[in-house]
């Protein structure tokens, strides 16, 4: 482990215009602190007008398991712990180097669309990759963004480098997407990722691009504002 996990309440916040906190939580977050913390935010901010939210950190190295996830898929369950959560989608790989980025939104009040939510968070992670030097595409049929690598025996092939999974309640967002920055991608081997077994997975330092993540995370924070109108 890479650093002691942190309590969800530690770390850099900022209110931004329209009632938006921005938080960066140093170290390693707990999962189960990370979803505690998030169900309470999703009532505060439907029931106490608390402010939305966009948290970045990091976890220790996990598996979770989402609403549609297939036992088959998990293919090496005692290597890491494995979480339950509501979130959609199959079996994630969480760990150090991966930026985790949990967006609690009111869309009662920005407009009740799960799929266009789902849409930008996509398009969200397209313009940080592109700034980070990377093409990173969606492909009908399969969940993520997908970078495409010149491959010597079939001309290419598809790898992805982000994941989006969330949850809706009460119209309010949670969960959200997780880009690999720099991850051990051997951690993802004890899964099927997304329960996609054709293609790979991929990171920037795979793809021979800095591996910095403040430099991410100001990525994030500006395309934020462009995609979401904050």
């Amino acid at each position: 482990m890479d650093a002691p996990q942190q309590s969800p309440g530690k770390g850099p916040s900022n209110a931004q215009a329209g009632g938006l906190e921005w938080r960066v939580s140093p170290g390693l977050v707990a999962y189960e602190e990370a979803v505690a913390a998030m169900e309470a935010r999703v009532a505060a901010i439907r029931d106490q007008g608390a402010p939305e939210l966009v948290w970045l950190l990091e976890h220790p190295p996990l598996y979770t398991a989402g609403t549609s996830a297939d036992p088959a898929e998990l293919l090496d369950g005692a290597r890491f712990p494995v979480h339950q959560t509501g979130r959609g989608g199959r079996y994630t790989y969480h760990g150090p180097g991966q930026r985790v980025a949990y967006v609690l939104l009111d869309l009662k009040r920005r407009g009740p669309d799960v799929r266009g939510y789902v849409a930008n968070l996509e398009d969200w992670v397209i313009r940080t990759l592109a700034a980070c030097g990377v093409t990173g595409e969606k492909r009908e049929g399969r969940i993520g963004i997908w970078v495409a690598r010149p491959d010597p025996i079939f001309g290419s092939r598809e790898e992805k480098i982000a994941a989006v999974g969330v949850r809706v309640r009460r119209w309010v967002t949670y969960h959200g997407i997780s880009l690999n920055v720099a991850p051990d991608l051997s951690h993802f081997t004890g899964i099927v990722p997304c329960g996609i077994s054709e293609h790979g997975v991929t990171s920037l330092k795979a793809l021979g691009q800095s591996a910095d993540m403040a430099a991410v995370d100001a990525a994030l924070k500006k395309n934020f504002g462009d995609v979401f109108g904050f």
